[in-house]
């Protein structure tokens, strides 16, 4: 049940609920319960794992349940910003914060479209990712937007899929395919973009006519329109004429590409009205009578849309706004005018843009709503005719024309052909069309575009003519007939009218002339190029040529079956000229490749009839057209007509015998790779490869179907032998041969695409061997794109390619080559694996990669991380091949391996090992890498997944080999440089949430680890001295680790180990020694806590009471827990004062309790730089002087330490006494620094160092001159004394000598000559304060649970 409303559990044994939470009810009380029914909403879930650990997973969207998961971890972090002052953050968080509910609530409203649903989860994700960034939170790993669990990947997909995540938060784009291709980058397929453009409303104030509106897109650097045009028409009220298209006045521009989307676009939306000659002028024509009049023109850049429709994903409103046409010779161009220009508008369209993509099956399933989509069929016929201009007499008329041009598309018979004019889509054919009318005009410009879908069985005879009239504007309204012109659609040669503009004769004629006999003009010449073929033309006809009068059109077809090159047409038409099939065939190649994609089908089985009609002759001929086609297919910009050559090959191809001559001509290619010098023949028949085998199998698969299978063992042979040619190629020396080097890359690249092919015929095994005996010779990215096919993805190949592949990776990791594509091989041989986990041979294939490659990829992992160090090391930037991502490719590799091997796999791989020194280096290497893979941190800390697997897999490792270990190393000759580590875990540092998702995955891993070091511990015996003191800093870093369970494991070892030292030496002085120093390192690094100091005193005193040592042994270990107890009080007082008291403390803890001079001198030397930064440099001075105090004037060489360097012990001397009085003459204190110049003097005198001795004489002087001269305050120092347990310990039982007192009531700052630099403490202002003479405190004030403060006055 899911939380709805906050409940605080005020009844009695109520149990109190936030929102958001879940509750699994077990039981329904009719009286009263622990919280009210009906503040909780019943959620479906499953539960798994169950008892007292069950895991609630609720059946809904995942990331629907990770936005739940995620908003309630952010909502304690996002109240600790405001309390951090992080302003701008907290509101930032919390902006994103309402996106991720509202984007939640529309996920779970199941309205989304499944295109909608993907772009919200995008969305999601940003916004996740982005916030636990900022946060601080753990970097989530993300296939399609969603959580992956590590449990069912492998982890060199986990790590990848975490590259993958990391580089969507750093760029803040969608998630995708952002690995590098490793292997070649194959042919990536374009997604179309489609428009779809919805009228949703037109005002106007002035029009009160019917309507005509067209949309366009046009290109304004091309200056062509791109589209069809889509026909809206209105009444005059506004509304559709149509009362069925309410609210459906739209259409979807199809198939943008993405260099379309790049285009300088712009949607035109032209309006013409239906009525009167003018708008405003009723005498201009009976109102009976209806003119096409152009009115105006509104355009929308693309450009200022697009961006915002992409991002939204969503529905947008436009509004275009209509500029009148106030010139009518400018109509044509009336669209740049208002690009360039921006006149005045009148009137405006709104409009809804939506952008889709895909392809128009998914657009029509994901959109069922929008309207009708008429899909194309497989064959298109449609011509685009052009009104482009006109010129006209004024026929003796006092004012110019009014032309209208109608249009008739005619079959050969002279029968108008019906329905066969498109205005635009979104309104039925016509048989007719006229065009609209340019007043007074006698050289129109229209520019009006139609579209002619006629039938290809009436296209061939099919004519087209243009009657013009002129529309007179009197009261009769007459529309006068006063000439015509035509053109047919098909040339005699069969090809069609051509793509470009065409300029057509006018022929004269009156309003009584009828065309019933189109044979009286169709005789007659069209066009300048028909009257240069007929030259000789009799001049009594009918219809006489006005030789002052032109017009002009332009064409372009679009069809899958018509075309206008004459070298097509001939191929497709070869059986009319068998004579010259060999001069066709070669011509192929200047077709250009719009028009072969366009009658690919035709053409492919054109060629394979050729090929049946002679094989011998030309067969060649055949198969270079073929490879050529094929290449023509791999070009970006005709690659999606690859599905459709898939489809002749499995539904259309009849070549039942073109297998044979396709094999002979392959490997006819591939033998003569080694003779000639000029390949690209041979390298583009390799890269046709793919498709050539497509066509083999297939004809094949024809040829068995249809004898029974005859031939099958010939067949195969030829196909043997065909691999031994690839072999062949592949052996070639191509060292000094580039055009070589190309034909065995194109090859190379190929050869992979063949194998599902390959399967249709053959079995798996038998497809494997062929591989196999080619592999020898093969490249390293041909092997990675082989292991990538569907052939490797069978158990059966695996069994036959895998020994193969593991050994050319073996040799090229030897010599630490190409390790980038290796790596990646091996990333798709464990995924493979991983996903095939369940299958018996997978247990095979992992023992035989453990044979060959986890020694290999030890040693590479250990060079790959020694040369990324040394090379920071030595030029502060890592080789190319070092970077942090190949050595994480390799350790997920690594870890890959060691994932999928078992108890089995483990204790086959001990007894490979022929000697103990092999067994002893393997180990030294494996736990050499795991160490590195703690210390170097290859992956970074926000991957919290993939550290987490990583140790899993670490901890499993070493406990599978644990045995080995005690089998083979507890013996007396134990090498001892086989060590252990452990890492450490801080649950403590997750969410309680996180904590526990953690704990029920994986267990404690701590605690596991550390019974797994106490056993191994226990079992080396003797051997244990060996250890000691060495393993005392990695175990006491083990005890720190906040987990009490693993403390009481590893805090007795301690004691082990004082016991092994005190039987072999009489003493524990190495392990009293090592334990201090690593104790003070680890406390000071933040380890450790007061638990932990009371922890060590109890365990190690409980063993030690039982030992014959007790006595030193608990004098050590008290001494240890006081030293920890200064430590932590050091660790904790962050206040500048309360630090140099805790300093102070610490520094005579070592002096006078367990006399460790050099951690005496290294905290004089932290209280120094202290009293420095506080500028009290007298206190600096006296806190140096102690150091100073420890040396002697002799030439005894001294050690590099801390920041002295090397010297003799009396220059370190001298240099710290210059320091002292430096400090002195800072501090105005002149008065100490005199002993220490005439001290240097004396020895400067004693070794003839006159220069020296005069400069010190002059600063001694000039500290008597300061004396005398300066003004200084008089010094007031006071005894204060702290007693009492409420005191921190740093203070207690304490009494130091302070200068310029202030009593607790003003807490300022006190100044001190004993320990100095002492603030009095905030804790101390309750205090009892006493300012007479000091007397000693009575003996129950030290012991007292109150604060006692004793201080008196004393004169210096």
């Amino acid at each position: 049940y899911w939380i709805i409303c906050n409940f605080r559990g005020s009844v009695t044994q109520g149990l109190a609920l936030e929102v958001g939470e879940t509750v699994q009810i077990l039981e329904k009380c009719e009286g009263k319960g622990v919280f009210p029914a009906s503040y909780v909403h019943l959620k479906k879930a499953i539960v798994t794992n169950r008892g007292p650990h069950e895991t609630v997973v609720p059946l809904e969207d995942p990331i629907v349940t990770e936005v739940t998961s995620t908003l309630q971890e952010w909502a304690l972090l996002w109240k600790q910003l405001y309390v951090k002052h992080k302003v701008d953050l907290f509101y930032k968080v919390r902006h994103v914060m309402m996106e991720l509910i509202d984007l939640r609530r529309q996920l779970l409203s199941g309205h989304l479209t499944q295109d909608q649903s993907r772009d919200v989860k995008r969305h999601i994700t940003v916004r996740l990712d982005w916030g636990n960034e900022h946060l601080g939170l753990d970097l989530v790993p993300r296939k399609e937007f969603e959580m992956v669990d590590e449990d069912q990947i492998s982890v060199s997909d986990l790590y990848k899929m975490h590259l993958s995540s990391r580089h969507s938060v750093q760029q803040s784009t969608t998630q995708g395919d952002n690995a590098r291709q490793r292997h070649g980058e194959p042919c990536r397929v374009p997604v179309p973009h489609h428009l779809l453009v919805n009228l949703k409303s037109f005002t106007y104030n002035s029009i009160g006519e019917d309507t005509d509106i067209f949309f366009s897109l046009y290109d304004l650097r091309e200056g062509k329109t791109l589209s069809e045009k889509f026909m809206v028409r209105l009444n005059k009220n506004g509304g559709p004429k149509n009362p069925e298209k309410v609210d459906r006045l739209c259409a979807l521009f199809t198939d943008l590409s993405n260099k379309d989307m790049k285009r300088d676009l712009y949607i035109v939306s032209q309006v013409i009205r239906t009525g009167r000659m003018l708008l405003n002028d009723s005498k201009k024509g009976p109102p009976h009578v209806q003119y096409r009049r152009p009115y105006g023109c509104a355009v929308l850049a693309m450009s200022d849309v697009l961006q915002t429709i992409s991002e939204l994903k969503e529905e947008k409103d436009f509004v275009l706004k209509v500029y009148t046409c106030n010139n009518e010779n400018e109509w044509y161009q009336i669209h740049e005018n208002i690009i360039h220009r921006s006149p005045a508008p009148n009137t405006r369209a709104d409009h809804l843009l939506q952008l889709l993509r895909g392809d128009m099956e998914q657009v029509r399933r994901e959109n069922p709503l929008i309207f009708n989509v008429i899909m194309p069929g497989d064959i298109r016929n449609d011509l685009y005719l052009t009104l482009e201009r006109g010129d006209f007499e004024r026929g003796g008329k006092s004012v110019q024309k009014n032309i209208e041009v109608t249009i008739y598309v005619l079959y050969a018979d002279g029968e108008i052909l019906k329905d066969c004019i498109s205005l635009g889509s979104g309104e039925p054919n016509v048989p007719e069309h006229r065009s609209f009318v340019l007043y007074h005009n006698n050289s129109p410009r229209w520019s009006e575009v139609i579209k002619l879908p006629i039938p290809i069985d009436r296209f061939r005879g099919s004519h087209l003519r243009f009657e013009f009239r002129h529309c007179s504007t009197k009261d009769k309204g007459e529309k006068k007939l006063f000439g015509f012109a035509f053109t047919p659609l098909m040339r005699e040669d069969g090809t069609t009218l051509s793509d470009e503009s065409h300029e057509l004769y006018v022929y004269k004629c009156d309003e009584n002339t009828t065309f019933s006999n189109h044979a009286l003009y169709l005789g007659l010449p069209c066009c300048k190029e028909d009257f240069n073929s007929c030259p000789n033309i009799p001049s009594s006809l009918i219809f006489q040529r006005s030789m002052k009068e032109t017009f002009w059109i332009s064409t372009q077809l679009s069809s899958t079956k018509l075309t206008q090159n004459v070298d097509l047409l001939a191929l497709l038409k070869w059986k009319a000229h068998p004579d010259r099939v060999m001069d066709i065939l070669g011509r192929l190649r200047h077709v250009s490749g719009e028009e072969i994609v366009k009658f690919l089908q035709d053409i492919l089985d054109t060629l394979f009839s050729i090929l049946d009609d002679n094989t011998d002759k030309y067969g060649p001929l055949v198969f270079q057209s073929l490879v050529f086609i094929i290449n023509l297919l791999r070009d970006s910009k005709y690659y999606h007509f690859r599905p459709v050559m898939d489809t002749y090959i499995q539904k259309h191809f009849a070549g039942a015998l073109a297998y044979k001559e396709l094999i002979r001509c392959l490997k006819w290619y591939m033998d003569r790779s080694a003779e000639v010098v000029r390949q690209d023949h041979i390298q583009e028949a390799m890269r046709a490869l793919e498709y050539l085998f497509k066509f083999i199998i297939q004809s094949r698969i024809l040829y068995s179907r249809a004898t029974c299978g005859m031939e099958e063992e010939q067949f195969r042979t030829s196909i043997q032998e065909l691999f031994q040619s690839i072999r062949f190629v592949l052996s070639l020396d191509s060292r000094n041969s580039e055009t070589l080097i190309f034909t065995q890359a194109a090859l190379l690249n190929s050869f992979p695409a063949i194998f599902d092919e390959l399967l249709q015929m053959f079995t798996v095994q038998e497809v494997a061997e062929f591989v196999r005996q080619s592999m020898d010779v093969v490249k390293l990215q041909s092997i990675a794109r082989t292991v990538d096919s569907r052939l490797f993805s069978f158990p059966e190949s695996r069994r036959i390619l895998l020994p193969v592949v593991l050994h050319h990776i073996h040799l090229h990791l030897r010599q630490q080559k190409e390790l980038l594509i290796c790596s990646g091989i091996l990333s798709s041989i464990f995924s493979i694996i991983k996903t095939s986990s369940l299958d018996t041979s997978v247990q095979e294939e992992v023992e035989m990669m453990v044979e060959s490659l986890l020694d290999v990829l030890l040693q590479t992992l250990l060079s790959i991380m020694s040369k990324s160090q040394s090379q920071e090391a030595v030029r502060g930037q890592r080789c190319p091949q070092c970077t942090a991502e190949i050595t994480g490719e390799y350790v997920s590799c690594l870890l890959s391996l060691l994932r999928q091997m078992t108890d089995i796999h483990f204790q086959h791989l001990m007894e490979n090992f022929q000697s103990k020194d092999e067994l002893k280096e393997f180990l030294l290497k494996l736990l050499c890498v795991f160490r590195n893979l703690m210390k170097l941190s290859i992956f970074p800390r926000d991957w919290n997944i993939m550290r987490l697997l990583t140790s899993n897999i670490i901890l499993t490792t070493a406990q599978y080999l644990s045995p080995a270990l005690h089998k083979n190393f507890t013996e007396a000759d134990f090498d001892f440089k086989v060590t252990l580590f452990y890492p450490s875990l801080q649950l403590e540092n997750l969410s309680p949430a996180k904590r526990k998702k953690v704990l029920d995955k994986y267990g404690d891993m701590r605690v596991m680890m550390t019974y797994e070091l106490f056993s191994m511990w226990q079992n080396l015996g003797e051997n244990k001295i060996h250890f000691i003191p060495g393993m005392i800093g990695p175990f006491l870093g083990v005890t720190l680790v906040p987990q009490v369970e693993v403390r009481n494991i590893m805090i007795p070892i301690f004691h082990d180990m004082m016991d092994w030292e005190q039987r072999k030496n009489g003493n524990f002085k190495q392990v009293e020694a090592e334990l201090i120093d690593k104790l003070d390192s680890l406390v000071s690094e933040g380890k450790g806590d007061e638990n932990y100091r009371e922890l060590f005193g109890l365990l190690l005193l409980e063993k030690i009471e039982q030992e014959t040592w007790r006595e030193t042994g608990i004098s050590f270990v008290t001494s240890v827990t006081r030293l920890m107890e200064r430590l932590l009080d050091y660790r904790y007082n962050e206040t500048e004062n309360k630090k140099i008291g805790c300093t102070v403390n610490l520094l005579n803890f070592y002096k006078s309790e367990i006399n460790k001079e050099e951690m005496y001198i290294r905290y004089i030397h932290k209280l120094c730089d202290m009293h420095l930064q506080a500028e009290n440099y007298t206190e600096a001075a006296f806190t140096l002087l102690l150091y100073w105090e420890l040396l002697h004037w002799d030439e005894r060489p001294l050690k590099e330490f801390l920041h002295y360097p090397a010297q003799t012990e009396w220059h370190r001397k001298e240099g710290l006494c210059r320091k002292v009085i430096h400090y002195f003459n800072k501090g105005k204190c002149w008065e100490y620094g005199i002993p220490l110049c005439r001290e240097l003097a004396f020895q400067y005198e004693s070794l003839y160092d006159y220069q020296s001795l005069s400069w010190i004489r002059k600063m001694e002087a000039a500290y008597y001159d300061n004396i005398m001269e300066q003004q200084r305050l008089e010094p007031e120092f006071f005894r204060v004394g702290f007693y009492g347990r409420k005191f921190p310990f740093f203070l207690r039982v304490s009494d130091v000598t302070v200068q310029h007192l202030h009593m607790p009531d003003t807490s300022k700052t006190c100044r001190d000559t004993g320990p100095r630099g002492l603030e009095l403490p905030t804790p101390a202002v309750d205090a009892r304060a006493a300012t007479s003479e000091f007397n000693d405190p009575v003996n129950s004030c030290y012991e007292a649970r109150s604060k006692h403060v004793y201080c008196c006055c004393r004169a210096f």
